[in-house]
């Protein structure tokens, strides 16, 4: 009974560590002009660029999910430069060493600032589609309206989870942006953000598979425009939730040993 007791109370001070770092992190985003930069303009440049595609292509039916895949496109950008600033912007302000020296764990300490940035990146979501619909006319006519609202946070927490583990090997990096760069495109395109998976080549399957973006983005684009079965939406949602998880485990081993080497080599704020 009383360790019971216990593991609630921890989880309890874990959930409001979570949850007073993302409300921090995303007030100080919000007054970043960087931040508001990307998470204003580059969405609508992405979802205008999709929807001309989309038409261009003679496929008016798909102009949702395009300024969808625009969305999901936003958040995931989002999520990769913050999580790659997020290390460089404490070592800039000279805080790193102190969240690793502190009793929190070092995971429970960028998990909040990954996921801020996929909070912040959820406002490409709804500013695409509202884009879309007032300067285009694309009617709001999803498939699966319940189901769109439950996979876009679950889509979100996965890439939050991708991001920690990003973050976690950009601990080892001093220009954890420039390897944040390259990985834009390549990323969203084995995702299947915007265009499906089936047709890259082959061998990227098994890459695509391994992402947890894959299976968010799958379910997100079949709540918006798949077939009437809701288990096109609950499938996905469920494997994205799974390899999150893994993602999450991962990071922490991740991060586990980075610490230890920082500690041992004492160039954390070098490395």
């Amino acid at each position: 009974m009383i360790r019971t007791l216990r593991l609630i109370a921890v989880g309890v001070r874990t959930l409001r560590l979570i949850a007073v770092g993302v409300r921090t992190h995303v007030s100080y985003m919000s007054r970043s002009p960087i931040e508001i930069t990307f998470a204003v303009l580059v969405p609508l440049v992405y979802a205008t660029l999709a929807v001309y595609l989309f038409r261009a292509a003679g496929d008016p039916d798909r102009l949702l999910t395009a300024s969808v895949g625009a969305g999901l496109m936003g958040i995931w950008g989002s999520v990769l430069f913050g999580s790659g600033g997020a290390v460089q912007n404490q070592r800039w302000l000279g805080t790193l060493e102190t969240l690793v020296a502190a009793p929190t764990p070092l995971a429970l300490v960028l998990l909040p600032v990954t996921l801020a940035t996929a909070v912040i990146g959820t406002y490409a979501m709804g500013a695409t589609v509202l884009w879309g619909v007032v300067l285009f006319g694309v009617p709001l006519d999803f498939a699966h309206p319940l189901l769109f609202l439950l996979a876009v946070p679950v889509c979100v927490l996965s890439l939050g989870m991708m991001g920690l583990l990003l973050a976690a090997t950009f601990v080892l990096l001093r220009n954890a942006n420039a390897l944040a760069n390259p990985l834009d495109t390549p990323i969203w395109l084995l995702s299947g953000l915007l265009v499906p998976v089936t047709v890259l080549p082959e061998w990227t399957r098994p890459v695509s598979w391994a992402l947890p973006t894959t299976w968010g983005a799958r379910a997100v684009h079949a709540a918006t425009s798949g077939g009437p079965s809701a288990a096109e939406v609950l499938v996905p949602l469920l494997v994205a939730a799974a390899l999150g998880a893994g993602y999450a485990l991962a990071a922490v081993l991740v991060l586990g040993r980075v610490e230890r080497r920082a500690r041992a080599a004492a160039s954390l704020a070098l490395a």
